[in-house]
């Protein structure tokens, strides 16, 4: 060790954050180790390194004690004055025991530490840094391709874009360049491993964010996304500001800002809807295109029966359910759709029943209420 080892040290402190302190404390417990494995001795062993120097003394070291039961750790209170008068019961006597032939082995050892701490400290630094970024849209290169799995390049670590979390339909390159949301964050034993998806909701959230100056800014509130990856998104957005139409925000002029973002999710078809406190309004709007007639909703079991026109129906209801499916998503609502056949038939259906049920149930009751005839009785003078 020397002084250019110490200025070595600091340059790694400045350059990769890494505490000189905590590297040198690390270098004396690593010496302390390889000293004891090298000159086989169980003898307590103290390792000092001069901050300003670089040079190294190890020391060995006895408690004193009244009654010495392991010579090679303890001695005696009586040969301890001998050195010194001052010794009391309790404190430790040290000899300097610094080997001639130590520098390479603790050159060696030194390398080994600080490599070893450069290594985790980095990790540490990537986890923390990516744990904040969590939920986040980043870029990144498509470094490699293993079966079903996507990493990604992202500059200080590689991240890991599972078959569940790829848009079904898409296909990646290596060195494509792709945007992707940050999911998650986890330690492992070969260091932090960053989760990426493709299919989250919350990327479109991010994406319009970036796309959309006023929802950056607060003006315009995403309220809630809905998605099915690949094919559809309800978004349903809302603004105080009497002056700023958030559909027309999103949207952007002639379609630029949305159609960016369809773009990048590669022809996604997104559903910008405006957000509303009344139930009916909000139901009757996250079901477009479909036109809607009327909305019966039931604040109790937070359900609704939305009427159609006939035609309308299969549009409502949209592909395989889609549309109802992702609409229910999106205002956290139960939705029935009924055409307006269906509808108004089942009521008056309904309505016959009711009389049907009125008219049995009377029918008893009048034939008690009703008065028996009166019975004359004849003379009998008459009856002859």
């Amino acid at each position: 060790m020397n002084k250019e080892f110490i200025e070595a040290l600091e340059d790694l402190e400045k350059e990769k954050q890494i505490s000189k302190e905590l590297l040198i404390d690390a270098i004396e417990s690593a010496l302390v180790s390889a000293y004891k494995k090298n000159y086989g001795t169980q003898q307590n062993v103290r390792v000092s390194i001069d901050r300003e120097s670089g040079d190294i003394d190890i020391f060995t070291g006895r408690d004193i004690v009244e009654v010495v039961e392991d010579d090679q750790c303890q001695i005696s209170l009586e040969d301890a004055r001998e050195f010194d008068p001052r010794y009391e019961v309790g404190d430790i006597i040290e000899w300097q025991v610094t080997p001639k032939d130590f520098g390479r082995i603790a050159a060696q050892t030194a390398k080994q530490v600080v490599v070893q701490r450069i290594r985790e400290t980095e990790r540490d630094m990537v986890f923390d840094d990516y744990s904040q970024r969590q939920g986040e849209l980043v870029t990144g290169t498509v470094q490699r391709i293993s079966g079903n799995t996507i990493f990604v390049n992202m500059g200080r670590t590689e991240g890991i874009l599972s078959a569940s979390e790829q848009v079904p339909g898409e296909h990646y390159q290596v060195n494509q360049r792709i945007k992707v949301y940050i999911m998650d964050v986890r330690r492992t034993n070969k260091g932090p491993q960053v989760f990426l998806s493709r299919s989250h909701p919350s990327l479109v959230r991010r994406l319009f964010e970036l796309e959309v100056p006023e929802i950056e800014d607060g003006v315009v509130e995403i309220k809630n996304v809905a998605r099915e990856a690949g094919s559809r998104t309800k978004i349903a957005v809302y603004t105080e500001d009497e002056n700023v139409d958030p559909v027309g925000s999103c949207v952007g002029p002639r379609g630029t800002r949305v159609q960016a973002i369809v773009d990048e999710l590669g022809g996604e078809k997104i559903d910008i809807i405006v957000w509303s406190n009344d139930p009916a309004e909000l139901i009757a709007s996250v079901l477009s295109p479909a036109k809607v007639e009327q909305v019966i909703v039931s604040d109790t079991e937070k359900a609704a029966t939305v009427v159609v026109p006939d035609y309308q129906l299969s549009l409502a209801i949209g592909k395989e359910g889609q549309n109802v499916r992702l609409a229910a998503k999106l205002c956290g609502w139960k939705i029935d759709i009924k055409s307006h056949t269906q509808y108004y038939d089942s009521e008056v259906e309904e309505d016959i029943t009711e009389i049907e049920e009125t008219e049995v149930s009377e029918a008893p009751e009048a034939a008690e209420t009703a008065e028996a005839p009166e019975i004359t009785e004849i003379p009998e003078n008459e009856e002859k």
